[in-house]
């Protein structure tokens, strides 16, 4: 029997020159919610691992791989700076080996007494329950051990010509005892499942197992169950890939470490391949031959919410029904083929609730952060098609790519909407369908009424009636594919990447009087995403709005306008769908051609919708122009001036315009919808920046007149303009080096010791910054801005470097429609703020430290 004693060193990271202190982290709290009961998840999605390998689930914490960021990463990264992340890595593989060390413990220390009673009159166990439940574990325990105490010495005697591979090597070759456990494992948990209903004593044992902390007193325990402890090793061995590839990527190929943790990734990889089923969805193309147009009047992919549950429907508008079906799998080569789920013959369809006092279904939403996840992937896939392509590789490892992105793609179409659109058959029963845009809703309401005063009888379809309505489907379809960037051809455009700017002018046409105001729409990913409200414009038939708006495209092909009329008169407001609404009085769209927007100059447009006309005026500049950080001309403002100067200037230790913002926002803004999502009036946003600047005593009055809208604009725009960014050029590539780490313990350590290697002035204004957008999400379910909404917003601005580090091709060959990569590399940025305002409190390594960043003279 091993000796258990909690006797190895402490990993005191501080001890060796120039590394990073050690944060109080329980390195798996993450993963205490993570219990398995119907299936082994021995799945690991980091791309850097087997391309056989898929996830059942992962946390947040990894949305951003080790691999995702190789089309950021410079030709020739810095010598210097990967082997300092290379340092940094081992720290955190320290840590983290000493708190998996401390659950084997955990495991091992009722296992001596339980074997000693088994040979008693009144055993716990017999001796092969014990050998079942506890297998393989003393072995691991002995094998990380060796690893630990072996690894430990050479990281405190650290230089970067220090040697670690041999020890890695040796760890992956001891692989063989994890499949030996994890074979078990299934049999393990029933075996102590069982025992535990058996035997009271053992459930209270298995209950209140303790682990010894690895925080700074060695006293301290935490307690954990059985069933969490031995899930660790599952876990631990599905991690392994993704911590050597860190190691791997910060070790120069001139090292002599190199070929030893090639070695030991290549078996770790083989090794996983061998235990994991690829379980990644199957989805079949939908492509069939145009049929010729009979009685449908229009087409579309939708999502139904059946009892909780999101289903891709296909639904057809004939001229005397509405049918909802579902297209079958293909299987053997037969021709497509459509199932009926329902239909409603229009004289028996409302919009209107049945019964008012009914309960409105309950929308599943998906969380922005597994969103922002499958955008990241579909990224990366479209960049790794690129790649294949100019390789000129093989066909088959392109169309296994596209089936990826196919995959991808059909996912996040499903899972991105939550608008709610219901229709309602006369006999009671009810449908609901989650679009994302008012526009569709609309648009399909518009069509369903306008047939309807054509039909007059309601009717019943016999089976066989029904079953060749739904047969003709296939020919007759006039959306043939799912909206997904995989089925559009090679010539189409990719959209557009940069930002437009909008001025909504006016209207005409209106019958009567009304308050009216108008939403800007553009899509992204293949979904329409609203971006910009105008004021409302009180009692006119001819609203002059004249506003000005900024819009982020990315691959956007497509602007469309709404416009209301605002009620105030609750009991006026029409009831559609359980909810009350503004009345849409006309809508259209433009077509965002890059040809056409290729001069930058703006473009006057007139949309017309319904009878009303509304003149806009548009303006396009791709990302790589719009995105330049530029000195200001006027060094006695505070826009473009760097932070430190304006800090000094004013001696204070936060910009003044950052408190003001800050403090008028909260003042009135905490509960606006989209605060710092919604664009603000252009106009608006550029008045104050001349106030500012020229330092106007009035510049409160003036806020407090305006649209808080237009003073969110303005923070992010003061930070926008920073010639250098707050997270500054230098420590740029750390950043996003350091979220991409695998390993929880080494991402900590590297990033938190990054965010204190600011200068004082950025640090300090990032922490007033980062409470204040906290604060805003603690309304969340007012102003709809989650921390993830906030950093989408506020992470390419706070971390976007200047032009000399950015990623962006310096002579673009197509300026107006980036590539993938950069989408990569802005969403690597979110992921650098969201891990911070993720994280409860930021650690300070001394007094004189906290002092500063915590003082109260702001």
């Amino acid at each position: 029997m091993c000796k258990v004693a909690s006797s190895f060193p402490q990993a005191r990271y501080a001890s060796f020159s120039g590394t990073p202190p050690s944060y109080a982290y329980d390195a798996d709290r993450a993963e205490e919610q993570r219990r398995h009961h119907d299936m082994m998840p021995y799945i690991d999605d980091s791309p850097s691992s087997s391309p056989h390998l898929s996830s059942k689930s992962r946390g947040s914490r990894d949305t951003l791989s080790s691999g995702s960021l190789e089309s950021t990463k410079s030709s020739e990264p810095d010598l210097e700076k990967g082997l300092e992340m290379r340092k940094w890595v081992l720290s955190g593989i320290l840590a983290s080996e000493e708190t998996y060390l401390s659950h084997l413990e955990a495991l091992l220390l009722p296992m001596k007494p339980l074997k000693a009673a088994a040979t008693t009159s009144q055993p716990v166990l017999t001796s092969q329950q014990i050998e079942t439940i506890f297998f393989k574990v003393p072995e691991l325990y002995e094998i990380h051990k060796e690893f630990y105490d072996g690894l430990f010495p050479r990281v405190q005697q650290w230089s970067h010509q220090q040697r670690v591979g041999d020890l890695f090597q040796k760890l992956a070759s001891q692989l063989g005892v994890y499949r030996a456990f994890v074979d078990n494992y299934e049999v393990a948990m029933e075996t102590a499942e069982k025992c535990c209903q058996a035997n009271a004593q053992f459930a209270e044992i298995s209950e209140n197992l303790k682990a010894r902390s690895t925080k700074d007193s060695k006293d301290q325990t935490t307690k954990n169950s059985l069933e969490t402890l031995l899930y660790k090793p599952v876990d631990r061995v599905t991690r392994s890939t993704l911590v050597l590839h860190d190691l791997l990527k910060h070790t120069p190929v001139t090292h002599p470490d190199h070929p030893l943790l090639q070695d030991a990734l290549r078996i770790s990889q083989n090794f996983l391949s061998s235990i994991n089923e690829e379980i990644t969805p199957r989805r079949q193309s939908m492509t069939v031959k145009k049929g010729e147009h009979r009685q449908l009047l229009k087409d579309s992919f939708m999502v139904e919410l059946v009892e909780g549950a999101r289903k891709l429907r296909h639904v057809f508008l004939f001229t005397d029904l509405f049918l909802c079906a579902k297209l079958k799998k293909q299987i053997g080569g037969k021709s497509q083929q459509y199932d009926c789920k329902w239909y409603i013959p229009l004289t028996d369809l409302s919009f209107q609730m049945v019964d008012e006092s009914e309960a409105v279904p309950n929308i599943p939403l998906v969380p922005d952060e597994e969103l922002d996840a499958m955008k990241i992937k579909i990224s990366q896939i479209k960049n790794d098609i690129q790649r294949e392509k100019r390789a000129n590789k093989g066909s088959k490892v392109i169309e296994r790519l596209k089936k990826k992105l196919s995959e991808q793609e059909s996912l996040l179409l499903l899972m991105s909407p939550n608008m709610a659109f219901r229709v309602h058959n006369r006999n009671g029963k009810s449908y609901t369908f989650l679009i994302s845009s008012d526009y569709e809703r609309a648009e399909w309401r518009e069509n369903i009424r306008e047939q309807q005063k054509k039909c007059f009888k309601s009717f019943s379809l016999t089976s066989v009636e029904l079953q060749m309505l739904t047969n003709s489907c296939v020919k007759l379809q006039t959306v043939h594919n799912i909206p997904l960037t995989i089925n559009k051809e090679d010539d189409e455009s990719p959209g557009l990447y940069g930002f437009l700017n909008v001025i909504v002018h006016s209207a005409t046409g209106f019958k009567q009087s009304s308050n009216l105001y108008c939403t800007l729409e553009v899509d992204s990913f293949g979904y329409f995403v609203n971006k910009a409200k105008t004021r409302v414009y009180r009692d006119t038939t001819e609203p002059n709005w004249n506003e000005e708006f900024e819009i982020e495209l990315e691959g956007s092909q497509t602007l469309r306008i709404l416009c209301y009329e605002k009620c105030y008169n609750k009991t006026k407001l029409t009831k559609e769908d359980g909810e009350s609404t503004d009345r849409i009085m006309g809508k259209g769209q433009i077509q965002l051609e890059p040809q056409a927007l290729q001069d930058k100059d703006w473009q006057r447009t007139v949309i017309s919708m319904n009878g009303v006309e509304v003149k806009l005026s548009v303006k396009f500049t791709s990302r790589e122009f719009s995105l330049k950080r530029m000195p200001s001309r006027k060094q006695t403002g505070v826009f473009g001036v760097k932070i430190a100067i304006v800090t000094k200037r004013e001696r204070s230790k936060v910009p003044y315009i950052v408190r003001q913002c800050v403090e008028e926002i909260e003042r009135r803004g905490m509960e606006e919808v989209g605060i710092y999502r919604v664009s603000g009036v252009a106009t608006d946003i550029q008045a104050l920046k001349a106030a500012f600047d020229v330092n106007n005593k009035d510049v409160s009055v003036m806020m407090s007149e305006m649209d808080v809208n237009a003073i969110a604009g303005t923070l992010k725009l003061y930070f926008r303009e920073l010639p250098e960014p707050l997270f500054t050029d230098e420590l740029y590539p750390n950043f996003a080096e350091g979220i991409a780490l695998s390993d929880p313990v080494a991402k900590e350590s590297c990033m938190l010791n990054l965010l204190l290697s600011l200068p004082e002035p950025n640090l300090v204004t990032f922490l007033f910054l980062l409470d204040h957008l906290k604060r805003v999400a603690e309304r969340e379910s007012i102003n709809k801005m989650s921390l993830h909404n906030l950093a989408t917003v506020f992470g390419p601005t706070l971390l976007r470097p200047s032009e000399k580090d950015s990623k962006i091709p310096a002579n673009p060959t197509q300026p107006i429609t980036m590539t993938d990569s950069w989408s990569l590399e802005v969403m690597s940025q979110v992921q650098v703020l969201l891990y911070f305002l993720q994280l409860e409190t930021i650690p300070t390594p001394d007094s004189k430290r906290q002092s500063i960043l915590f003082s109260t003279e702001v």
